[in-house]
């Protein structure tokens, strides 16, 4: 058993819901100390209360407290899991916030339809431009006081700000995410078989990845997954998918239409008032992209009003969670609690996670933050060898993680040039004249988060 401190930052987010219990049933950090903070105090206290209960119930004597100050929340903590979604204090999490609402309709005036909006296009950098000078904040309180911390990140963009975590600090950084672990589980669903039989390896970066080799009890089944492919009608939601994995001769990982249709210029072939492509308009849930942000705040009275009925929300949605029966184990789940076990434990177990590529794939990037499987030991994880891309993979590949690296260095730098030149290598580039003209209004339309921007 090992013992230690484990910070959780942005604990308001609902995603805690799910980590806090994870976190509850590893016996490996049973007695260990969970700290919460949030720039939301009362969400955290909140989230804290629950946490307490799903270790009374676990029995593992895990101790779980809010705090009111990041300082304590991070000094001394051997690992750091962040949720932060760069919008603010706001309830839901991200998604449908004033700020992320812009980030989409803006881009929408410009003939740039985004659906999702959280790795790549004009709503990912921005997402990006706003939380990535958050973490690198935090990871300079840590190397004042924790420099040997762990970070655990899940919040998106996922790649641009691990990268620049790792770039701009000296902090350990791993992004821990589903996607993959998504992507194995409907492919075994399609076989009909169990996930646990399946042998796997792919390529690629958060939210855009192909299985290169995929094996049913050491027997090679692509064959059959390309006939199934070629056979069989796909469900709606993933009619794009087949079709490009069809064109690549590699499945791609990641099913859903809505998330990878951003990685590509279809959307901006759409004229004013047409459907959108591959019956994307149903992802919209009555989204408008003619829609207007009241930016007007409510009287105080009312912002207080709203603020108790989120809480009340919040404590009344953690209330009818029950405690799992196991931990989650990277395959059915991201595998929080055993990641952080196996690695103070000192213990040599795989699991995927979002890291540097170092060679795992020779062909791109050694700095290239990647969705990959990674052996753990006291130091962390380590990246385990996958091989080159194919030349169609890597060209799709390169482009995305030069983007990344854009955000990234623009976000840490305040750089509204480098922000430009993101929008300009992205998949849903428009003429440069218009590109500076909807990178200008979105950059106005976040200015509060966006300090370095207009020092």
């Amino acid at each position: 058993m090992a013992s230690t401190k484990i910070a959780c930052l942005g604990a308001g987010s609902i995603y805690f819901a799910r980590a806090l219990p994870d976190l509850a049933l590893v016996p490996g950090i049973a007695g260990s100390e969970v700290t919460l903070y949030d720039i939301d105090g009362d969400k955290a206290e909140i989230m804290a209360r629950f946490g307490q209960a799903m270790a009374e119930r676990s029995g593992t004597g895990l101790r779980v407290r809010a705090t009111g100050t990041l300082s304590d929340a991070i000094d001394g903590a051997a690992f750091v899991v962040t949720s932060i979604g760069g919008s603010g204090a706001s309830s839901g999490g991200v998604y449908g916030t004033g700020y992320h609402m812009k980030d989409v309709l803006i881009p929408a005036k410009y003939g740039v339809y985004q659906v999702v909006g959280d790795t790549g296009g004009p709503a990912g950098m921005m997402m990006g431009l706003r939380s990535i000078p958050i973490y690198l904040e935090i990871c300079r309180e840590l190397e004042k006081r924790s420099p040997e911390a762990i970070v655990l990140n899940h919040s998106n963009p996922m790649a641009p700000l691990c990268r620049a975590m790792v770039k701009y600090t000296s902090i350990r950084v791993i992004g821990v995410c589903h996607g993959v672990q998504h992507g194995i589980m409907h492919l075994a669903s399609r076989l009909g078989v169990s996930p646990y039989e399946l042998e796997t390896t792919w390529i690629g970066t958060n939210h855009y990845h192909w299985f290169l080799s995929i094996r049913h009890r050491g027997r090679d089944v692509y064959p059959e997954v390309r006939r199934l492919m070629a056979e069989s009608a796909p469900s709606p939601g993933r009619v794009m998918t087949q079709k490009l994995s069809q064109v690549y001769g590699f499945a791609i990982v990641y099913p859903e239409d809505d998330h990878i249709i951003e990685f590509y210029p279809f959307m901006t072939h759409v004229r004013p008032g047409e459907p959108l492509p591959y019956g994307l308009d149903l992802h919209l849930g009555g989204f408008n992209f003619d829609s207007v942000v009241d930016d007007r705040q409510p009287p105080p009275e009312e912002r207080q009003r709203r603020h108790v009925a989120d809480l009340q929300e919040l404590a009344e949605s953690l209330e009818e969670i029950e405690l799992p029966e196991a931990p989650s184990d990277g395959l059915t789940g991201e595998g929080l609690g055993r990641l952080i076990e196996s690695i103070a434990l000192g213990r040599r177990d795989v699991f995927v996670v979002n890291i540097e590529n170092r060679g795992v794939v020779p062909n791109l990037p050694s700095y290239a933050n990647l969705e990959m499987e990674a052996v753990t030991d006291s130091q962390g994880v380590r990246g385990i060898h996958v091989g080159e891309a194919p030349l169609s993979l890597m060209g799709l590949l390169t482009k995305r993680i030069a983007w990344q690296e854009l955000v990234a260095d623009a976000a840490a730098q305040g750089d509204a040039q480098l922000a430009l030149q993101a929008l300009l290598l992205d998949e849903t580039a428009i003429v440069p004249e218009k590109a500076e003209a909807m990178l200008g209004e979105l950059l106005a339309a976040s200015r509060p988060m966006l300090p370095l921007f207009f020092r």
